[in-house]
C-alpha cells in the first residue's frame, strides 16, 4: 500500500488514506487489464466472511445472481490470497502474508517486518481479510500441528462424543492412520508438512466440508515458516485461533 493521491477516489480505498496496488502474475489478469485500458478496482469474488474461491465453480456457487459474468482462467495456482505490504521509505511491512514470502521480499528490500496485528489479536488489522471470521467455514474448526501419529491421536480424542460427520483435512501419512474411522470424512492435501499442497487445497477443502454439512472440522497444520506463515495465518482465522501444537 502507498499514500493515495487525489486521482484515486475515496470509494476505491474505503475512505482510507492509502491505496493498495495489485500486481497480478496470471496472464489472464494481465490481458484483462490491458484490454480495459483503465485502472480496475474490484472486491473479492466471494461473499464477505466465507472461504475464498479457488475455482470458477466456487465463484458461481457464492455469487450467482449477484454478478453478470465470470472470467474462468482455471483453478488458482497458489490457493491463498496475495501478500499485502505497506511501504515506508526503505522498510516494508507485511500486512497479510501470502504467496510471496518474507524471505523473498528480503532479497530486494533491506528491512522487512510483520505487522503487529499478525501477532497481536488486540491490534486492528490494516489489510483485507485479516478479521478472525473472514475465512471461517460453517462448522467449528480445530487445527493440530505435530507428527502424523500425534495428529491422528488428537483427532481421535477431539472426535469423541461428536455426532454427525467430521471433516478431516490431512496429509496422506495421517490419512493412513485414521482411514478406518467411519465418522471421518477425509480430504487429503498431499504429504505431511507440504505447505504448498496444503495452501492449494485449503479453501477448496473448507467449501467441500460446507457442502457436505460436517459438524466439526479437524485440520492438520504445518510449520509456521516460509509459505507456512500464510497457511497458518489462514488456518488461525478459519479456526478462530483453535490451534493445538503437539
Amino acid at each position: 500500500t502507498l499514500p493515495k493521491s487525489d486521482l484515486v477516489p475515496d470509494r476505491a480505498t474505503g475512505g482510507l488514506p492509502r491505496v493498495a496496488l495489485r500486481c497480478p502474475d496470471h496472464e489472464a489478469c494481465r490481458v484483462l487489464l490491458d484490454r480495459a485500458g483503465i485502472p480496475i478496482a474490484a472486491p473479492s469474488a466471494n461473499i464477505s466472511g466465507r472461504p475464498s474461491p479457488t475455482t470458477a465453480e466456487d465463484v458461481y456457487n457464492d455469487m450467482n445472481g449477484r454478478i453478470s459474468y465470470i472470467l474462468d482462467a482455471g483453478p488458482c495456482t497458489i490457493g491463498v490470497e496475495s501478500t499485502v505490504v505497506e511501504v515506508h521509505d526503505d522498510k516494508v511491512i507485511i500486512l497479510r502474508p501470502g504467496g510471496i514470502t518474507k524471505a523473498q521480499l528480503e532479497c530486494v528490500v533491506s528491512t522487512v517486518e510483520y505487522d503487529t496485528a499478525l501477532v497481536n489479536a488486540t491490534t486492528k488489522p490494516k489489510a483485507p481479510g485479516m478479521k478472525y471470521t473472514h475465512y471461517a467455514p460453517d462448522a467449528p474448526m480445530t487445527v493440530v500441528v505435530g507428527s502424523p501419529e500425534a495428529i491422528a491421536c488428537t483427532f481421535k480424542e477431539l472426535s469423541e462424543g461428536i455426532e454427525g460427520p467430521i471433516g478431516c483435512l490431512v496429509s496422506r501419512e495421517t490419512y493412513d492412520l485414521i482411514k478406518g474411522n467411519t465418522d471421518f470424512m477425509c480430504y487429503c492435501f498431499g504429504h505431511h508438512g507440504d505447505a504448498l499442497a496444503l495452501g492449494h487445497d485449503f479453501y477448496k477443502s473448507l467449501l467441500h466440508f460446507n457442502e457436505n454439512h460436517v459438524t466439526l472440522i479437524l485440520a492438520e497444520g504445518v510449520d509456521d515458516d516460509g509459505f507456512g506463515v500464510a497457511i497458518m495465518n489462514r488456518m488461525e482465522k478459519a479456526s478462530s485461533h483453535h490451534i493445538i501444537y503437539k
